[in-house]
């Protein structure tokens, strides 16, 4: 079933709309939720709180073109949010890692959180990513939006993890040049 169709149940409060996101985001977001949780129980349960969120947030939201993404996001801040609960976060080296990384190119003081400026740099990074090849754009998503450990990245493009380390370290500097230049960072 496409996502507009499925949007459409979620609109007319139809638990149609539940299956339907589970039969065909399911396994997506039970796979991101696991790579952060690395607990099958407790992704399957951030993957049941993302369902019923979805629902909480349509209406008034209407991700018709986008709800792969509405779900990944909503399942990915979940899981974070149950790690940090948990007490587990700090077990988690690779996301300490992701963090650390990613510090070297965004502001980061808890100051920085007004509505506008986040949405000025949600903008500048995203028309960075748009300017990347695919293959690259691909890559910084999903080590920062999936949180996909490098080796994993490496292998599903047939590189070695030196190259992929080399290619985000680039990435991430061309970017922080990028949010200098418009006065972001």
């Amino acid at each position: 079933m496409d996502d507009s169709r499925i949007v459409d149940l979620y609109l007319a409060r139809d638990e149609q709309a539940i299956e339907q996101s589970a039969a065909k985001y399911g396994r997506m977001i039970r796979s991101l939720s696991y790579r952060i949780t690395e607990n099958r129980e407790t992704s399957e349960e951030c993957e049941n709180d993302t369902y019923l969120e979805a629902w909480n947030l349509i209406p008034p939201n209407e991700p018709r073109d986008y709800l792969g993404a509405f779900l990944t996001r909503i399942v990915r801040n979940i899981s974070l949010n149950r790690c940090i609960r948990d007490n587990r976060l700090k077990r988690k080296g690779y996301i300490v890692e992701l963090t650390t990384e990613l510090e070297q190119c965004l502001p980061g003081d808890s100051k920085t959180e007004q509505e506008v400026e986040n949405k000025e740099l949600a903008r500048a990074i995203s028309d960075f990513l748009r300017k990347q090849p695919k293959e690259k754009r691909l890559i910084f998503m999903r080590r920062y939006f999936d949180m996909e450990k490098v080796s994993e990245i490496a292998q599903r493009y047939g590189y070695s993890e030196n190259r992929i380390n080399t290619m985000l370290f680039r990435m991430r500097n061309e970017l922080k040049k990028k949010l200098a230049e418009e006065g972001l960072i």
